[in-house]
């Protein structure tokens, strides 16, 4: 079978990898990090454990068929538990909170707190979510958008089931209640969409947590990563510097130190604009418009702030402006809406006893914003720190820190080679969706591929993973097309 070379091992590259190794190809996967999981990393400090990405797991049946198809088994290499709460939302100066909650007919009694009628019309709701998520992700998330025809034969349906008007549109057609609409909106933020631009197909975010919940894996989403890698032949400290080509084919890729790696076969699971660097070329005329960027707090306290759920989001004044602000605009919003993850409360061994490991989630502009965060991410630290303080009632938090560590829009860039130091990749609008975004498979370099958050069908941990399966298909009908017999007269 073919040699490949997965470049980068963030979840999408190490899925592809899964694939490509249990269809019997010789997969070697390069990192530039001292360790696999891209945005999905860890961190550890005085006892203390984050994940510095992504921090829940929806479809768990993704990654379970991700691990079947590179022989492994998911529930024997990572202890998997159901939250619920899937988390708590907050709002500045209320006392009362939204739980969203596994179980219906709790759900319907915590709508009903802000709006009987909401209550009434979250079922219908679903029920409209429904076909958009099987069309729209079950289907289209699972295949290849190469041509414009595939474009054209799926939109009409997404036309119909209203799934191309924007996502706060169809809440708004549905809910009334001002905080219900804001409760059931804002999951796009967390793969780089904003919900007043982004299409509504996005909304199927909220329908797959009411039907296969949301997880954690003990350990973090970082034990995922473990066990992914464990698998494979993953190097670390190897950056690639260059992809290799002989006329229009890749032949292998040049590390940092000067290696040459041979193969037949390379997936990119580095930023999509990066990857046209990697082969000496400029980026596309119409380059990507990338998404928001974050600033991120890793905080070790030598307390419990019982105020907080594993997910707690707190969303402040201005919302609408607040998005408008670190997505459109390019400036640091007036008020903060900020996740946070506390994982101690279901997985205490990710901090000490008596303390709490928290990780605070900030969006905020990306680098061709008006920021200069070289001088400024200090002050936005404290500020964040204040208003979680003062205007949230997390009273003490910044004297109980113990251990902290930091990234920033800078870093996403140095670290992770992320374009503008983007958090999410390329942002998920309409015209940069299935065929309108970069496509699995390059139009003209023969044997290179793409996999990650900035490839069809898009960021999040279900969406790199299903486009992992999709480049990996495509790999092996492209590799059999190739080795096929020539048939004779």
């Amino acid at each position: 079978m073919s040699r490949v070379v997965v470049i980068g091992a963030g979840l999408g590259g190490l899925g592809a990898a899964l694939r490509l190794q249990g269809m019997g190809h010789d997969v070697t996967v390069l990192e530039s990090r001292a360790k696999p999981g891209g945005r999905a990393y860890q961190l550890r400090d005085a006892g203390f454990t984050w994940d510095t990405g992504p921090s829940l797991i929806t479809m768990p049946w993704v990654l379970e068929e991700t691990f079947a198809a590179g022989g492994m088994d998911l529930h024997r290499e990572v202890e998997m538990v159901e939250l619920d709460p899937f988390y708590r939302i907050r709002w500045t100066g209320e006392e009362r909170h939204l739980d969203f909650t596994a179980d219906r007919e709790h759900m319907r009694a915590e709508l009903g707190r802000f709006s009987a009628r909401d209550a009434a019309a979250f079922d219908g709701f679903l029920a409209a979510l429904k076909p958009i998520y099987e069309q729209g992700i079950l289907d289209a998330g699972r295949r290849a958008f190469l041509r414009a025809r595939d474009l054209a034969a799926f939109a009409p349906a997404m036309v119909r089931l209203g799934a191309a008007q924007p996502l706060w549109r169809l809440v708004c057609r549905h809910f009334e209640h001002p905080r219900v609409r804001e409760a059931f909106s804002f999951h796009s933020l967390f793969i780089g969409g904003n919900p007043f631009r982004v299409p509504a197909i996005y909304g199927a975010l909220v329908y797959l947590q009411f039907l296969d919940r949301v997880w954690y894996s003990r350990g973090g989403v970082y034990a995922v990563v473990e066990a992914m890698a464990r698998g494979l032949d993953v190097r670390c400290e190897a950056r690639v510097e260059r992809i290799e080509t002989r006329g229009a084919r890749v032949t292998g890729v040049i590390t940092a130190g000067g290696e040459h790696v041979p193969a037949d076969v390379v997936v990119s699971n580095a930023d999509v604009l990066r990857t046209h660097e990697l082969l000496g070329r400029s980026a596309p005329v119409r380059s990507p418009r990338a998404t928001m960027s974050c600033l991120l707090l890793y905080l070790g306290t030598d307390r419990v702030f019982g105020e907080l759920r594993h997910h707690t989001l707190l969303v402040g004044g201005g919302y609408r402006r607040f998005i408008a602000d670190v997505t459109r605009r390019g400036r640091l919003a007036r008020t903060f809406s900020t996740y946070l993850h506390a994982p101690a409360r279901t997985d205490p061994g990710m901090a000490p006893p008596g303390g709490d490991s928290i990780a605070a989630l900030l969006p905020v502009p990306n680098l061709r914003g008006r920021v200069d965060w070289a001088r400024e991410a200090g002050g936005v630290r404290d500020a964040l720190m204040a208003d979680l303080e003062s205007t949230f009632g997390l009273e003490g938090l910044a004297a109980s820190v113990r251990v902290e560590h930091r990234m920033s829009p800078l870093d996403f860039e140095s670290q992770l080679g992320a374009k503008w130091g983007n958090a999410f990749a390329t942002e998920p609008v309409l015209h940069q969706s299935a065929w309108l975004r970069q496509h699995n498979r390059h139009g003209s370099v023969g044997g290179l591929y793409f996999v990650g958050g900035g490839t069809h069908p898009g960021a999040g941990i279900p969406g790199v993973l299903l486009g992992a399966e999709i480049t990996a298909g495509l790999v092996a009908g492209d590799v059999g097309r190739q080795r096929a017999p020539v048939a004779l007269a």
